[in-house]
């Protein structure tokens, strides 16, 4: 072995000695000073408080008590005017000496007796305000910030601020608003050797839960469980804030890494519950349970996104999926979502549905394999460019045997039972027993045409779904941050009529969507039943029940004798048959914010050659209201009818009042004190409900120009003897023509 060079050992004796020296003497010269720098960095602390927050913060002492070690006793923190926020007898902490030396505080071990923090939310004033006001920053530009750095900043410091040891008691904490109030003690918690235990009453005794499980922050290494003594953990704040009932057994959270590099921050880990709880009326009316359910997560954020990876895998019971997500925020929002379940067994899919969600299928047995995929793709400035596609695969799958509801029931006579607010109306035969069913064959095929062409033009080619339905009506919703526009097809209304309530609710949907792929893809139904059984159960307008009653209430006339006109007038109510009797006059004639609807539906019939191209509005101006039903007709202006059309005209027992002139009475208090209605102001207002009438029906010819020359364009290619030139110039030739009557139209409006 070669020995080192003395002279070598000399040189770093001279560098190293001294070094040393510097070290201790400034070492110790900072270790005498330290009560003073402690006394200097409260007061720096207290001032900061005070200047940026508004806060006034006590100590009653601090002193160190080892050589990273401080002691405080009596600390209070109270804004300005408002309620105490913070309050500790007792509080020990000890930090890490080498993350010191490299300018981070890693707390070590931390001892807190005694304390309390009270969040109070009374009249709109808050003593947490603080905590949501932004700090300013001279040195800000209008650079975005860095998603990924935020995420990794956040991350550690609130890992940091968890202690390697941790020594609580009588800890509380508590939230009073006006009407909600929540208070927990935690009597002990304790992390000891990288295990976590506690006990925390909840609301003086009426629940007690234990956080408990492994914690290593400085690894990163975190297996931690929320569960309560003989009970669910219930959260009755969160019901009734935003009325959802939510509860578990067990809720179980893990962060097995986290890393950043190369601009992105990744975090994996996994979260799972059992025997989750969940009722809110936008999801079910009923409870929906999930005995299991976990996700393993891996999280990516950018410097402008967040994602969940498509290695992350979703468990439900026996069903696993592979989802992936991600949310770009700048330059503008952008949405993506995938799922992929791969093959499965089917019936594990259908045993993994949650209890309490699907009660039409409870019980339902099925063989084979299924494979689901779903692709959603939106950019929030060009949303009807969305992508959206959705479809499940199948590999000898069959129904071994019905369950709740048998889906061939409707093949032969049954009886339809429709609901109106929850409540059930006189029973339907829906079969030839009843006079008043009515055979496809005996249905004019002018109405046939006119519903299919207005609710769903490929129904007798697509299984279910209208896939560009969809879309638009995801784009539509968008746009208008409301739910506008419905993506229904009949198959799905029929089956929301015959085998489902008609609450509005996402699992009523879900429901819904299967039992339509069942029945699609399984033949259950022809498509010459579904549509019979479609036209003799679904509402016509109140109380008003399948086609036979309706040609019959409306014209006096059995549902073969209706003619292009009466069947494009049932097609314009079916989605709001409550407002039927809106839509005339008191002679019997229709009002004329109809004539757009009817140009646009008729011209689109002539275009399939349903019907003979007509420049008299397809039948609008015969159609005549029987007679009988005309006196329940009372002036009332187009826009407000065609407002109450599309709100259904019916109060909240769902009946449909005799149509008058709507009147919206002042009170007592608005008539003495409000503004009076003069003879001018009545005019003014007649002008503007006029001009809102004409910009319906210039808006309503303009949706039907638009769909003819997307016809007429789309027929140039099928035309033979044309070169690819000569097509070019044809679709320019008529897209220009198309954006010159636009125009016109346009030009009129008021």
């Amino acid at each position: 072995m070669k020995r080192l060079n003395p002279k070598y050992i000399r040189i770093a004796a001279y560098i190293l000695v001294p070094l040393i020296l510097i070290l201790l003497i400034g070492g110790y010269v900072a270790y005498s000073k330290r009560g003073a720098l402690l006394e200097k960095a409260i007061d720096k602390a207290k001032l900061k408080a005070k200047r940026d927050y508004n806060l006034d913060v006590k100590i009653g002492s601090a002193k160190f008590t080892g050589l990273s070690t401080v002691s405080f006793s009596d600390i209070s923190i109270v804004p300005d005017g408002r309620d105490s926020l913070l309050n500790i007898k007792n509080f020990v902490v000890s930090v890490r000496i080498m993350p010191l030396v490299l300018g981070e505080v890693k707390l070590s071990d931390v001892v807190l007796q005694d304390g309390f923090i009270s969040l109070v939310n009374k009249n709109g004033v808050k003593n947490f305000d603080f905590l949501f006001k932004k700090k300013k920053d001279s040195t800000a530009t209008d650079a975005k910030a860095d998603l990924s750095h935020l995420a990794d900043n956040l991350i550690n410091q609130l890992l940091y601020k968890i202690p390697d040891n941790l020594s609580l008691h009588n800890f509380r904490i508590s939230f009073k608003s006006d009407s909600d109030q929540l208070k927990l003690l935690a009597q002990t918690a304790l992390i000891k050797d990288g295990q976590l235990s506690s006990t925390i009453k909840v609301n003086d005794g009426e629940a007690t839960w234990h956080f408990a499980g492994k914690m290593h922050p400085s690894d990163k290494d975190i297996d931690v469980m929320l569960y309560a003594d003989g009970k669910k953990v219930e959260l009755p704040i969160i019901e009734k804030k935003f009325n959802l009932k939510l509860n578990f057994d067990t809720l179980q959270t893990k962060l097995t890494e986290e890393d950043h590099s190369s601009g992105e921050t990744r975090i994996s880990g996994s979260w799972s519950v059992k025997n989750l709880l969940i009722r809110h009326p936008g999801i079910s009316s009923t409870d929906i349970v999930l005995p299991e359910a976990a996700i393993d997560a891996d999280v990516k954020v950018g410097t402008n996104y967040i994602s969940i990876d498509s290695t992350s895998l979703i468990h439900i019971k026996k069903l696993t999926a592979h989802p992936y997500v991600k949310y770009t925020l700048n330059p503008v929002k952008i949405y993506e979502l995938k799922l992929n379940t791969g093959w499965l067994n089917a019936a594990d899919i259908f045993d993994s549905f949650p209890t309490g969600m699907f009660d039409a299928l409870d019980g339902i047995q099925v063989a084979g394999k299924l494979n689901y995929h779903m692709n959603f793709y939106m950019d929030s400035s060009k949303p009807d460019d969305l992508i959206f596609d959705s479809g499940m695969d199948k590999d000898n799958f069959r129904i071994l045997k019905f369950g709740r509801t048998d889906l061939t029931k409707l093949n032969s006579p049954f009886v339809y039972t429709p609901y109106e607010k929850g409540k059930p109306m006189a029973p339907h035969l829906i079969g030839p027993e009843n006079p008043e069913f009515t055979p496809l064959q005996q249905i004019s095929p002018n109405l046939r045409n006119a519903v299919m062409t207005a609710e769903d033009p490929s129904f007798y080619t697509n299984h279910g779904f209208v896939m560009e339905a969809i879309r638009k009506s995801i784009a539509t919703d968008f746009k208008t941050k409301k739910y506008k526009r419905g993506g229904s097809g009949i198959s799905q209304q029929l089956v929301k009529n015959a085998y489902l309530s008609r609450e509005k609710t996402l699992s009523r949907k879900i429901e819904e969507i299967l039992i339509v792929w069942l029945i699609e893809n399984n033949r259950i139904m022809t498509k010459d039943r579904m549509l019979e059984v479609y036209f003799n159960i679904i509402e016509w307008g109140r109380n008003i029940y399948g086609i036979g009653e309706a040609s019959h209430y409306y014209f006096g006339k059995s549902p073969s004798e209706l003619s292009l006109g009466e069947s494009i007038y049932l097609a314009s109510i079916v989605p709001y048959p409550k407002g039927g009797l809106y839509a005339f006059q008191p002679d019997g004639t229709l009002r004329p914010g109809l004539h757009g609807y009817f140009n646009l539906i008729g011209k689109l019939m002539a275009m399939k050659g349903y019907t003979a191209r007509d420049t008299n509005a397809y039948g609008f101006y015969e159609v005549r209201l029987r007679e009988g039903l005309r006196r329940q007709i009372a002036p009332v202006d187009t826009a407000t009818a065609d407002s109450l059309m599309k709100q259904g005209g019916a109060d909240d027992d769902g009946i449909l009042p005799v149509v008058e002139e709507p009147v919206k009475r002042p009170n007592f208090f608005q008539r003495l004190f409000g503004k009076k209605d003069t003879t001018e102001e009545k005019a003014e207002e007649k002008l503007k409900q006029k001009e809102q009438t004409i910009k319906e029906q210039l808006k309503a010819q303009i949706e039907a120009l638009k769909a003819e020359y997307k016809l007429k364009i789309e027929a140039v290619d099928t035309t033979g003897g044309r070169t690819r030139k000569e097509v070019r110039q044809e679709k320019r030739r008529l897209k220009d023509e198309e954006r010159e009557k636009e125009k016109e139209l346009k030009d009129k409006m008021p």
